[in-house]
């Protein structure tokens, strides 16, 4: 089974994650009652596009650049996707694009952001330079193109924990009260990002995939804390963590079709289930 060709293109063009991102932190905002700047979402989905397409541009050359030369670097193609492919394909247009992404983030995080938050926003961003430094550095073993040894937590943790603040913390500092309500949705979108990873990895590999019972227990955590957030009149919490519920049945469901469905098609899909929160972005 082959995904419609503009839900393939939204994956091979990294858009993806930047979209998941968006909604989710768009989701967090709404639950906490806060109302972001038109801004904020969008320097977070040119942050993430950029550092996606890099992140892909730097895997790819690993592998095929010394090839193109005639040499032998000791990467494996084989370890490559066809967003890899894709994106260095087209090299000539993903580099400038997202040089471009990069610098507009930048000047609207200078122009629009308060210097107390840029503090703040500072270390989240030098935790995600010290990984990516860390997974792209050219003294790392040669195993994986996107695994790093030296890290202590499982690289998809990481990205997991990473990725969820990025989504939450403009909406966690916004928030005078409440903040309260705002801990089980933090952690379960962790679990569900960390999960996204775990399954793509698995399913990539090839491995024995536990994904089916990891997804079915995390949908079963988020129903028992949005039973948690009804009796405690919090609803759109409630709901927030739902969402979650029906991202982690879909993971499993996932799971259970990954044969039927071609690798891109698996993949693409992994990262469209994670756009349960966006109905709710509806809700008044």
């Amino acid at each position: 089974m082959t995904a419609p060709a503009p839900l393939r293109l939204w994956h091979l063009t990294s858009l993806d994650a930047p979209t998941v991102a968006v909604v989710w932190c768009l989701g967090f905002a709404w639950a906490g009652r806060i109302t972001l700047p038109l801004w904020l979402p969008v320097v977070l989905a040119l942050a993430g596009w950029s550092f996606y397409i890099l992140d892909r541009l730097l895997d790819a050359r690993r592998c095929l650049a010394p090839r193109e030369n005639g040499q032998n670097a000791g990467f494996s193609p084989t370890l490559l996707r066809a967003r890899h492919y894709f994106h260095w394909k087209h090299r000539r247009m993903f580099a400038p694009v997202a040089a471009v992404a990069a610098g507009l983030a930048i000047g609207l995080v200078w122009h629009s952001m308060p210097v107390a938050a840029r503090a703040r926003n500072s270390v989240l961003a030098a935790a995600a330079m010290a990984y990516f430094t860390s997974v792209h550095s050219p003294w790392r073993p040669a195993s994986r193109p996107s695994s790093s040894r030296r890290l202590r937590l499982p690289k998809e943790l990481l990205v997991g924990i990473l990725f969820t603040l990025a989504c939450a913390m403009p909406v966690w500092t916004r928030m005078a009260e409440g903040r309260a309500a705002l801990v089980a949705p933090v952690l379960v979108y962790t679990a569900l990002a960390w999960l996204n990873c775990v399954a793509i990895e698995t399913w990539e590999s090839r491995g024995r995939s536990t994904v089916f019972r990891m997804a079915l227990a995390l949908a079963g955590i988020a129903i028992l804390a949005a039973g948690g957030g009804v009796a405690l009149h919090l609803p759109r919490t409630a709901l927030l963590l739902s969402a979650a519920a029906l991202s982690g049945g879909a993971l499993a469901t996932l799971d259970r079709l990954r044969g039927r469905l071609d690798p891109t098609t698996l993949r693409m899909a992994a990262d469209l289930v994670l756009l349960t929160p966006l109905p709710l972005l509806m809700l008044r």
